[in-house]
């Protein structure tokens, strides 16, 4: 590419047939490697991190009778449930399927609201599910008490979206859109809410600490509340972004020092010492509804193309040259310098790629004082100016290739951020990086945005910034194949001095063809 509120723990009340009533026991050692699945409203399951993928609902040509609403994985991070609104449960993997709703309530009896989440007890092994109104149904679970058994009975100011087993298995949390906390099982386990406040945007989760001695609320807007020792481990949030697109659920690592939060099109943003490890494409089948943090080998799989693909990317440079037909990869680029002109092969070059289709736009450095959404007191970009320039200049691409591509613009999409044409600060020049990120990822949506750059570059030009991106490095030279390029980046950039972003290495870009008009065609191999 050149150029209500409450802290306490009621006895049991109705139990649903088939439940648990056995005493908890110790809770089994947490593993540390972690990883996510996403789960989708259709049954989906998509797995990062190296997280084994043990099945969906698609794949067994299975259509729910409801839609899924979440889904959990076991104690051990192994395997996962999944749970419908009607009160389905399906497993996979390890996790052992101990019952549903469907088969406890008698015949012709209904649930009285619907199902909205569940949780797994990290002591037995089973897991409760929860409706809407706090009512719970526990299978090879202790039950501790739900909302409707409360005495005197409680209405409801919001609806329950949630719950959270406490990590001894001893109680669980429930959560209300309003950020309300009712709290079930061992005492002293309410640490606060945001049932008195007025919100923003409504909660939609929670997630415990690793110790349960505290929490940690996230609203549809990406905005977080942390409670007891949560406060003390508050990572970041999305509440000062513009999204397209709500925040469905949050899951932390079993360590607790961190947390992902993803989005309804399967856009995940990770805090803290959560890895980025990918996102679903932006084009499924079906919203996504859950999250749940698993155990993983750390290998990042490829997002964008299938692993050990090639291709090229190409730019007007190559206006009026024959491409290679046989490619998997074809990334066309769509502006050669911020607010440049636009590649007038755009439409020709987006039909040569076909199906692999990827669009670059080149980022420089400039500032505007217009001011853009999420550029302000942005920690992250500290020169407002700039910030408002990358975000314009990304919008002016997106804008660009619409006009010509329709909405093919959906694809992946990376920012070509090389030497040249910046300033020697690196606070204003990443400036210009986050403002055009936040763009295309938070204010239009699109699920893979990344970064191309020189393994040299990166570091010394933008700082120890760490989005939560693919990455696609320039690696050129000869002597190691493909492969060995995607999985020694990161120690190259490092004998240059630089150290890249912690996100999944997708692509690497190395000479591999030549065309006679154009000398040394620049060739891409998938990680």
């Amino acid at each position: 590419m050149a150029s209500c509120v409450l802290g306490v723990a009621s006895p049991p009340a109705v139990m649903p047939a088939g439940a648990s009533t056995s005493a908890p026991s110790p809770a089994p050692a947490q593993p540390q490697n972690t990883a996510y699945w996403l789960a989708g409203g259709n049954g989906a399951v998509y797995a990062f991190g190296g997280a084994a993928n043990d099945g969906s609902l698609p794949a067994m040509h299975i259509a729910p009778a409801k839609p899924v609403v979440g889904i959990a994985s076991t104690p051990t991070g192994a395997g996962y449930w999944m749970d419908a609104s009607d009160g389905g449960v399906f497993s996979f993997g390890a996790a052992r399927f101990y019952g549903s709703v469907p088969g406890v309530l008698p015949p012709g009896v209904n649930l009285a609201a619907p199902i909205v989440g569940m949780a797994s007890d990290p002591a037995t092994g089973g897991y409760w599910l929860v409706a809407s109104d706090g009512g719970i149904f526990s299978f090879h679970a202790p039950f501790f008490g739900s909302v409707p058994g409360i005495v005197p009975h409680i209405t409801l100011r919001a609806p329950i979206v949630g719950m959270s087993a406490f990590p001894t298995g001893n109680g669980y949390w429930l959560v209300a859109s309003d950020g309300g906390i009712f709290t079930f099982g061992a005492p002293g386990k309410f640490f606060g809410s945001t049932g008195a406040m007025t919100l923003n945007k409504p909660v939609v989760g929670m997630a415990p600490t690793a110790t349960g001695n505290g929490y940690w609320l996230v609203a549809s807007d990406g905005g977080i509340f942390s409670f007891g020792n949560a406060s003390s481990h508050f990572y970041g949030s999305l509440g000062a972004q513009s999204l397209r697109y709500p925040i469905v659920g949050m899951t932390p690592l079993y360590s607790g020092t961190g947390y992902w939060l993803a989005s309804a099109t399967g856009a995940v943003t990770n805090f803290g010492q959560a890895v980025p490890w990918g996102e679903t494409p932006s084009n499924i089948a079906a919203p996504i509804v859950g999250i749940a943090t698993a155990v993983g080998n750390g290998d990042p799989g490829s997002t964008v193309y299938q692993a050990g693909s090639y291709g090229y990317d190409v730019s007007a440079y190559q206006c009026g040259t024959t491409l290679p037909q046989s490619h998997a990869i074809g990334i066309v680029e769509v502006e050669g310098w911020a607010f440049g002109a636009v590649n007038h092969c755009l439409a020709q070059q987006a039909a040569w790629a076909s199906g692999g289709l990827s669009l670059y736009t080149f980022l420089s450095y400039g500032t505007s004082s217009t001011y853009q959404p999420g550029c302000a007191s942005n920690g992250t970009a500290p020169n407002v100016a700039a910030c408002n320039f990358g975000y314009l200049a990304a919008m002016s691409s997106y804008n660009a290739a619409r006009s010509v591509l329709g909405t093919r613009v959906h694809v992946p999409w990376w920012f070509d951020v090389e030497t040249a044409n910046w300033t020697g600060t690196s606070a204003a020049n990443r400036s210009v990086v986050v403002g055009a990120y936040d763009a295309l990822h938070f204010t239009l949506g699109m699920n893979t945005v990344g970064f191309y750059f020189n393994l040299s570059g990166w570091n010394r030009l933008v700082g120890l910034y760490n989005p939560n991106a693919p990455l696609f490095p320039a690696w050129w030279g000869g002597g190691v194949t493909p492969s060995y390029k995607c999985s020694h980046a990161r120690t190259v950039a490092r004998q240059y001095g630089d150290v890249i972003p912690s996100g999944p290495v997708e692509l690497v870009q190395f000479y591999g063809a030549t065309l006679v008009s154009t000398g040394a065609l620049d060739r891409d191999y998938a990680c």
